[in-house]
């Protein structure tokens, strides 16, 4: 049995232009082109040094000094790449030549309000545009999809997300100011994939709360229960406030299907940036648990496939598995989530 770990690539990979240029790119995008041999033609950061440091790292032969300069001279064919706060998207988008290919870093604004106007943006301009839920393409993402959809486990009913562990969150500090935080921050990866598995959920019910280690912040606890109906489940619990130590902390996936099951640790939030080993193991009914050999890790190889994917809708006019329309669809749960947080739960009788 093959076990796909690995996206479709282009058969011609197009150079890509940079706007924004932090901790996440330098840990992940430049990181994931290098090792795909994308090359990246330019980079623009409103922070000049930030700029001009991971260009002298990685390569880069054009440092830009602002947006405009990077979207002028930039090749006729290629990608641009934004990872810039959630408020900032709109502007650049408009920035951007009709018709250009865009791939745009997680959240798609931070809330649903937000994610129209890009969303009307993108049309207005035909753009060929993605969101980056590059957890999608992780490779344990992508081998228990593989198994699913070979049978191994038979018809999946219910995926279970637990994550515990010790956040720095301290590295991103405009999250400070984002009235809005965990949920569409962090907790959107596994919105999306578990849409990605088990398609649009009815309903969803969540909370959403702050934590005493991390008091700036919105919130960085949640708790999220899809509403698939009698059969299915999908749950997402997060606690990002764990500093008691690596021994009890936790980070994984587990899939339950009619005749088996999958589960797998996203060892990247663990000890976050450096990460603690992944692993990836199945069992089938009257069998034991079986370990698969991981290819790479959430960092940086999924976001191979996420620009991967953008390449070649602009080579070939294939479907964008991230495209906007889709990545529309998760804002449109994660805004159902702070909905259902704000209302509340049902009152006890008496």
């Amino acid at each position: 049995m093959t076990i796909n770990q690995k996206p479709p690539m282009p058969v011609s990979p197009v150079p890509i232009v940079s706007i924004g240029a932090g901790g996440i790119v330098r840990n992940a995008h430049y990181p994931a082109y290098r090792l795909a041999g994308f090359k990246v033609h330019g980079v623009y950061d409103a922070r000049d040094e930030t700029a001009l440091a991971i260009a002298r790292d990685f390569g880069v032969e054009h440092v830009y000094g602002s947006v405009s300069a990077a979207v002028n001279n930039a090749p006729e064919r290629c990608v641009f790449d934004l990872a810039v706060p959630a408020i900032a998207i709109g502007e650049i988008l408009e920035a951007l030549p009709n018709r250009a290919a865009v791939l745009i870093q997680k959240p798609f604004g931070e809330n649903l309000e937000q994610a129209v106007r890009l969303r009307e943006i993108c049309r207005r301009k035909k753009l060929v545009a993605a969101v980056n839920f590059q957890l999608r393409y992780a490779p344990y993402a992508m081998a228990a999809r593989s198994l699913i959809e070979q049978g191994v486990i038979g018809d999946l009913h219910e995926i279970d997300v637990k994550v515990n562990v010790n956040t720095p969150w301290q590295i991103w500090d405009f999250l400070e100011k984002a009235p809005r935080m965990e949920i569409v921050y962090h907790s959107i990866h596994y919105v999306d994939l578990i849409r990605s598995f088990l398609g649009e959920p009815d309903s969803v019910y969540a909370k959403t709360i702050k934590n005493q280690s991390s008091p700036k912040l919105d919130s960085s606890r949640s708790a999220l229960i899809f509403d698939y109906g009698d059969w299915k489940r999908a749950t997402v619990v997060t606690n990002h406030g764990h500093a008691f130590g690596p021994e009890e902390q936790e980070s994984y996936v587990r899939l339950e299907g009619t005749r088996g099951a999958i589960k797998f640790q996203m060892g990247l939030n663990m000890d976050y940036p450096t990460g603690r080993p992944d692993y990836l193991r199945y069992v089938t009914s009257g069998s034991s648990w079986t370990d698969v050999s991981l290819e790479g890790s959430w960092f940086p190889h999924a976001f191979i496939g996420t620009m991967a994917s953008v390449m070649r809708a602009l080579e070939s006019g294939s479907p964008i598995e991230t495209s906007v329309e889709d990545a529309y669809k998760t804002m449109a749960v994660v805004e159902a989530a702070y909905l259902s947080n704000a209302r509340g739960g049902e009152r006890i009788p008496g």
